[in-house]
């Protein structure tokens, strides 16, 4: 008995110290929880980080049908467009078009889009917001070829404010249609267009127009190009018409190109310039030099060839005859001619050289007859005297009408005599003149090369 009342006065004890302890260890842990949020509010609250709820979302995209445009059924909703030019690529003649690198930017006004803030701050977001919402559908007119970058993520930038306004900017390239003229090649200025316009919008549903006017348009001042000078860059707009769908707003960013003529000089106009006088140099060699002077003909001739084919090969086949054509053609034309040049030289000259030979083959007997028919003592035989007169020898006449007869004949003799002699001393000054040099050639020393200069003048003051 006196056991079991110890162990219940043991259990009661302990149990009593055990109550003493609860609220001291109840205060010392509401002290722990009380420092614990103190602590916590000294840090950045962070918005992004996912609470207890349902969440608010800044923009409340669901709760609006984004296909329709901003303002539906009222008036145009206006777009306004800037253009920022990063670079201009390429110019190809053959394919007559550019491309062109920039930063297509569009501002407009959507009030499904307007959040409350205190601090008016703009929101920035990537791509995949684009397209949830409502974006002007812009397209470039002419275009062959237009991408937007994509590396490392789509080039793309959305901006949002409070009060709806919009500012959608994006990086493209794009290869366009150039229609160019090269009637005055390559002393030519081309004028490039890009065109802008919406392709579902009208006028009456869109208005597109350029924010800040001419200054819309920004262009890198560290572009060049290596055959052109960029000289002006400017905006326009204007409409367009189209039968089946009605007017659309249309901006132009408008290029004026100067081409660079110096690379076309020392490719095209100075060999072109050096065939023609190297062909030249046949007139002061020697006409007998058929091998030397054939040979240089057919050079310049075929090289004149290849410098055309050369540049007709990067150039379109256009209908119509280019400055550098007109050059081209005119220079081989002189280069041809100089070639048929010696050719009347050697026809001239092997002619009067097969007149030589067959007077040296049948030399001139009419000295010979006067003093084989005379004797030194003034006589002469009766046959002799018949056959000089003119008479056969049986024909007999008499003494005076044989002297009468031998005078008229010497006298006819001696004048066909001096008339050879004139005749033999035109031939040998001829012949002077051809072993030498040629009339023709002295002629073409001085005729091809002021015409050719001639030719120069005319061409420079007309084109450039």
């Amino acid at each position: 008995m006196p056991d079991i009342t110890r162990l219940i006065l043991f259990l009661f004890c302990l149990t009593a110290f055990a109550e003493s302890r609860k609220p001291k260890r109840r205060r010392w842990t509401g002290q722990l929880e009380m420092a614990k949020p103190s602590h916590l509010c000294k840090k950045n609250l962070d918005v992004t980080k996912i609470r207890k709820g349902k969440p608010q979302p800044l923009l409340r995209v669901e709760d609006h049908d984004f296909s329709m445009r901003p303002a539906f059924g009222g008036p145009a909703i206006p777009v306004g467009v800037d253009v920022q030019v990063e670079s201009l690529d390429s110019i190809s003649e053959v394919d007559m078009d550019f491309t062109m690198t920039l930063y297509l930017r569009h501002y407009w006004k959507d009030e499904r889009l307007a959040f409350p803030s205190t601090s008016n701050k703009s929101m920035t977001f990537d791509g995949r917001l684009v397209k949830k919402i409502w974006v002007p559908d812009i397209f470039f007119v002419h275009s062959k070829r237009s991408f937007t970058h994509d590396t490392t993520t789509d080039n793309i930038m959305l901006r949002v404010y409070p009060d709806g306004h919009v500012l959608y900017s994006m990086r493209i390239t794009v290869t366009a249609m150039c229609n160019m003229d090269f009637s005055h090649f390559p002393l030519d200025s081309q004028t490039c267009s890009l065109e802008l316009e919406s392709y579902a919008y009208t006028d009456e549903d869109l208005m597109l127009y350029w924010k800040n006017g001419d200054e819309s348009l920004n262009a890198d001042e560290k572009i060049s190009l290596s055959q052109f000078l960029i000289q002006k860059v400017h905006t326009a707009s204007r409409l367009a018409f189209y039968s089946s769908t009605g007017w659309y707003n249309r901006l132009y960013i408008n290029f004026t190109l100067r081409r660079h003529i110096f690379f076309f000089l020392l490719q095209t106009y100075f060999p072109a310039t050096l065939m023609v006088m190297l062909s030249w140099v046949s007139f002061w060699i020697d006409r007998r030099a058929v091998p030397a002077r054939v040979s240089l003909g057919i050079t310049t001739v075929l090289t004149m060839s290849t410098i055309i084919t050369g540049v007709n090969a990067s150039m379109p086949r256009v209908s119509y005859i280019k400055a550098v054509d007109i050059y081209l053609w005119v220079s081989f034309v002189f280069v041809f001619l100089s070639v048929l040049e010696y050719a009347a030289v050697n026809y001239l000259t092997t002619g009067e050289e097969q007149r030589e030979r067959k007077r040296e083959k049948f030399p001139c007997m009419c000295g010979m007859l006067h003093s084989r028919t005379l004797m030194l003592d003034g006589s002469y035989s009766e046959s002799e005297a018949n056959s000089l007169a003119g008479y056969p020898r049986s024909h007999i006449l008499t003494e005076e009408e044989r002297q009468d007869k031998i005078a008229v004949h010497l006298a006819l003799s001696s004048e066909s005599n001096s008339s050879r002699r004139k005749g033999l001393l035109k031939g040998q000054m001829g012949l002077r003149i051809f072993q030498n040099t040629h009339a023709i050639d002295k002629y073409s020393r001085l005729i091809f090369p002021a015409s050719y200069i001639f030719f120069n003048l005319i061409y420079w003051s007309v084109f450039s």
